[in-house]
C-alpha cells in the first residue's frame, strides 16, 4: 500500500469511527475508556493522522457495536497487528446477518489473542497455505492446508501461525443488530 493510499484509508477509517461514535452519543473519553484505547490515540485515529492496527480496530468495534468491516470502509482495505494481517474482500448483509470475508495472513510464529466479539458472532477459517492454530481459547485447532474450522467468537479466541506462517480465508458472520445496519449493504 502506498503512503497516499494508507493516508486515504486512515482518513476514511477515522471519519467512520467519529461518525459512529457521534451517532451513539459517546464522547471521545467514553469510547477511549470502553475500548481501552488511549484518548490521544483515538483522537489521532479519528483525525486520520494515525494508521489503525487490527487490535485497535477490534477494540473500537466492540463498544461501537459494529463489525470490523464497518470501520475498514472499503473492499481491499486492511489492517494488521501482532503478525496477523487481514484484507477485507467483501462485506454484505444477507438476511439477518452481516457476513465479512477477509484474506488472512499469519506470520511465522505469530500469536494473537482476540477479545470476544458480540453475541452470536461466528468465525470460519479455511487455510490455503501453511499451518494455523485457531479457535476459542479453550478449544483451539491446528489446521493444515485445505482444512477449516468454525468457532463462536463471542469468547476470547486466538490466531497463531505455524513455523512457516499461514494464509487463509476468514469469514465472520455477525447477527444483524441496529448498529450493524451502518454497514449499508
Amino acid at each position: 500500500m502506498t503512503d497516499t493510499t494508507a493516508e486515504a484509508l486512515a482518513g476514511r477509517v477515522g471519519e467512520r469511527v467519529r461518525a459512529l461514535r457521534a451517532a451513539r452519543g459517546l464522547s471521545l473519553s467514553a469510547l477511549a475508556e470502553a475500548s481501552g484505547v488511549g484518548k490521544g490515540s483515538l483522537s489521532e485515529l479519528e483525525n486520520g493522522t494515525r494508521n489503525p492496527t487490527l487490535a485497535t480496530l477490534y477494540a473500537i468495534a466492540g463498544p461501537l457495536g459494529v463489525p470490523l468491516a464497518a470501520l475498514l470502509a472499503d473492499a481491499g482495505a486492511g489492517a494488521d497487528s501482532d503478525g496477523v494481517a487481514v484484507t477485507l474482500l467483501e462485506a454484505r448483509r444477507e438476511g439477518a446477518v452481516v457476513r465479512e470475508v477477509y484474506a488472512l495472513q499469519l506470520a511465522p510464529g505469530a500469536h494473537r489473542v482476540s477479545p470476544p466479539h458480540g453475541p452470536g458472532v461466528v468465525e470460519h477459517l479455511l487455510v490455503t497455505a501453511g499451518e494455523a492454530r485457531v479457535g476459542a481459547a479453550d478449544a483451539e485447532r491446528t489446521l493444515a492446508v485445505g482444512h477449516c474450522h468454525a468457532w463462536a467468537s463471542d469468547v476470547e479466541h486466538t490466531y497463531a501461525g505455524g513455523p512457516a506462517g499461514a494464509s487463509g480465508v476468514l469469514t465472520i458472520t455477525t447477527p444483524e443488530s441496529e448498529p450493524a445496519r451502518t454497514l449499508g449493504r
